[in-house]
């Protein structure tokens, strides 16, 4: 593995029990990179993480329960992480949930105190626990995947919507932090969105053979996607949102 695009590198996972996390784990394995991963289910991580040291012939991938509501448990897996590897390269954000409702009026503002935090909450939480560990790089990227919604938000997905534009604006925010460090030689790390309107999975197919999935994201896509943030200039994806779906 240690001729890979990422070798050398170190990139934490948030959120990589799920779908999304097992593809990227294995993607970001694949390029030569030692990932970490983090996850609030034990036991689905750690499926997450044998599949991707299995598949990716033996890489270093590692996995940690860590409460990212919790900054000062953020902070500690991320202090952890530099401690033991030496370094932090990126992290990649893919903590997610979604709730909606059957009209604007309907929507119940419970949805909004859960998505608050599974989707604002731990994005403040690991750009505030890392941002230090990737300017330090000399190729940090902070990854956020985001959703289309965001930009064009529907009557039924009000706070889904403002929810994933609140993290994105967060984000945005961490880039300006990463252009003011690089001064007038531009910055060295980045901070990038990566925009989907939903994502697919093989047990999605499986599930519904006979649906489309227009516009859907392919976790393995998104994977490759997400490895290829590390491909360009830290100046060319730092406050920029990558489409990876069609513009609204």
């Amino acid at each position: 593995m240690g001729n890979g695009a990422l070798s050398g590198a170190v990139i934490a996972v948030a959120g990589a029990g799920g779908p999304a996390g097992r593809a990227t784990l294995l993607r970001l394995a694949e390029a030569g990179a030692t990932v970490v991963g983090a996850d609030n289910d034990p036991e689905r991580l750690a499926e997450a993480v044998d599949a991707a040291r299995y598949a990716s012939g033996g890489a270093t991938v590692t996995g940690e329960t860590v409460d990212l509501l919790n900054l000062e448990a953020t902070r500690d897996w991320a202090t952890r992480t530099e401690k033991e590897f030496g370094r932090v390269d990126g992290l990649v954000h893919l903590v997610g949930g979604w709730r909606g409702s059957e009209t604007f009026t309907k929507t119940n503002l419970d949805d909004w105190d859960l998505l608050e935090l599974l989707l604002i909450r731990t994005v403040q939480h690991t750009s505030l626990a890392f941002h230090e560990a990737i300017q330090r790089s000399d190729r940090g990227r902070y990854v956020l995947i985001s959703a289309a919604g965001a930009s064009k938000p529907t009557a039924g997905n009000a706070a889904y919507s403002a929810a994933k534009a609140a993290a994105e604006a967060w984000t945005l925010a961490m880039a300006d932090y990463f252009r003011k460090a690089g001064g007038e030689q531009g910055p060295t790390s980045a901070a990038a969105i990566l925009v989907v309107k939903a994502l697919v999975h093989d047990a999605m197919r499986a599930e519904r053979p006979n649906a489309k999935f227009a516009g859907f994201t392919d976790v393995k896509d998104l994977a490759d996607a997400i490895v290829g943030v590390w491909d360009k200039p830290a100046a060319e994806v730092n406050g920029n949102r990558l489409w990876l779906t069609e513009k609204p």
